[in-house]
């Protein structure tokens, strides 16, 4: 059984290790917005990372859109494999692929659109969301900044679930490391209004990480259109996008994006729930929160992973290999997770150090944000494993139980006990956290079940279509 786990885990990290570190590139761009909003202030701390917790809100659920597409790629090729006829089956993939192409950037085009005029609207409404009057002003302002970059972060999304699906993701890791570092810069420059420019302060933030989505979409293009077998497949005509492929990729993609929505939106009202404690719950909140975010992306990167070797094995009809796919992903991920609880039980301070420094005036923020580090160590297990529920289920192109057990979890079971611990117990922030670990562990039992009993669904109907033909 251990040789078993070691060849999976081996064949998972094939894909699943530059998903990984291309996403934990990545989150190293809100990273290094949230340092570069610590050094400004606790204010400029808390409302940046309001608005970044409703920018995350709609860009989560835009990628959710598209995030079908890597499945629907990988089978098609899969397909094509085990056709007899290559040639044909080869020629019918293609066709199949530069279709899928075309409807996921007209989709995220819409996406782009509409979520960046709704972002604004958001800002809008703070006030009367009980948030601090000076937060609220900065946030809206850096939503202003933000809104443009929504667009082509949505176009990046959609053409790399078309290079993650044809298993070939390698370009994303270098582009998204050098956009980390043109990301610093920018902020930099745009912060202290280096060279001339104007000073822009929290604004610049938004300016510089708006820029960098541009910049990234256009260099993951080039580079595809560079590579020999990508190239005749990517094209940007969305006006050609068949409309019967965009209602499929609709059909998949909206209770994905209900799902990511559901999840994002759980933190959403979370870090609202926060706020009304006041700038240093919010702050302490945010750090926090960030962390959990970085750590998280070990689990995106192997739900990707893990969801795309599903969809490839089904294609084949390997069952038994889709199946173990779960407890390898599962293994993988409860060994990363179990290193960051111990660091993050035995070296509080250092974590949070990037966040929160220990100076005059931080030093409430910093005491909450070291307790709920206590729950975030056992939380994240959770966290990991129902992301990666999800993924599995993605792969079994059941794309709408996700988004049901996700509304039981986190909305009958998480945020009630959220407010429950938080207001009624007293417990404040912390008790914010602890209903939010009570919602994921919920949320990853049901997940995991379900795909197991529909897996053994999907074996006993093809076997039974074998034996009938």
């Amino acid at each position: 059984m251990l040789t078993t786990l070691l060849r999976d885990s081996r064949a998972l990290a094939t894909l699943a290790v530059p998903l990984v570190l291309t996403q934990l590139a990545q989150v190293a761009l809100t990273t290094t917005d949230t340092v570069m909003m610590g050094l400004l202030g606790t204010e400029e701390l808390a409302a940046g990372g309001l608005a970044i917790v409703i920018f995350n809100q709609l860009r989560t659920m835009g990628v959710g859109l598209v995030t079908s597409v890597g499945n629907q790629i990988a089978a098609a090729a899969a397909r094509a494999e085990k056709d007899a006829d290559a040639e044909s089956g080869g020629g019918r993939a293609n066709e199949e692929v530069r279709g899928i192409v075309r409807a996921s950037l007209a989709v995220a085009t819409l996406a782009g659109i509409a979520g960046a005029v709704l972002m604004v609207l958001i800002g809008q409404a703070l006030t009367w969301l009980g948030q601090d009057a000076s937060v609220v002003e900065r946030t809206q302002t850096m939503l202003l900044a933000l809104a443009p970059g929504l667009l082509p972060c949505l176009w990046f999304q959609a053409v790399r679930q078309f290079t993650v699906g044809m298993r070939r993701p390698q370009a994303l890791l270098q582009i998204t490391i050098a956009s980390v570092a043109v990301n610093a810069g920018l902020n930099w420059v745009l912060i202290h209004g280096t060279w001339g420019l104007p000073r822009l302060g929290l604004t610049g933030i938004g300016v510089a990480t708006s820029t960098v989505y541009l910049l990234s979409f256009i260099a993951l293009y080039l580079s595809a259109k560079r590579d020999s077998e990508l190239a005749p497949l990517l094209t940007l005509n969305i006006a050609k996008a068949d409309p019967a492929t965009v209602k499929r990729l609709l059909a998949l993609g909206v209770p994905i994006a209900a799902t990511y929505g559901s999840e994002a939106g759980f933190f959403s009202v979370t870090a609202l729930m926060a706020g009304s404690f006041g700038p240093d719950a919010l702050a302490a909140h945010t750090a926090v929160n960030q962390l959990v975010y970085i750590v998280f992306q070990v689990a995106v990167g192997l739900s990707h992973a893990a969801s795309i070797n599903v969809s490839r094995e089904l294609a084949l009809g390997h069952i038994d290999d889709a199946r173990r796919i779960k407890n390898t992903a599962l293994a993988c991920a409860a060994a990363v997770m179990a290193v960051v609880g111990v660091l993050y039980l035995a070296l509080p301070r250092l974590v949070l150090a990037p966040f929160l420094d220990s100076g005059a005036g931080s030093g409430e923020a910093l005491t909450i944000a070291t307790q709920l580090l206590i729950v975030t160590a056992f939380l994240q297990f959770f966290d990991c494993a129902q992301n990666i529920g999800v993924g599995l289920l993605r792969g079994l192109d059941d794309t709408k139980s996700g988004f049901r057990i996700t509304v039981i979890g986190y909305w009958a079971v998480g945020l009630p006990a959220s407010w429950l611990l938080a207001y009624a117990l007293d417990l404040d922030t912390l008790g914010i956290w602890l209903g939010l670990l009570t919602g994921l562990a919920t949320t990853a039992v049901l997940l995991l079940r379900r795909y197991s009993a529909s897996l053994s669904l999907h074996g006993s109907t093809t076997a039974a279509t074998a034996a009938a033909a």
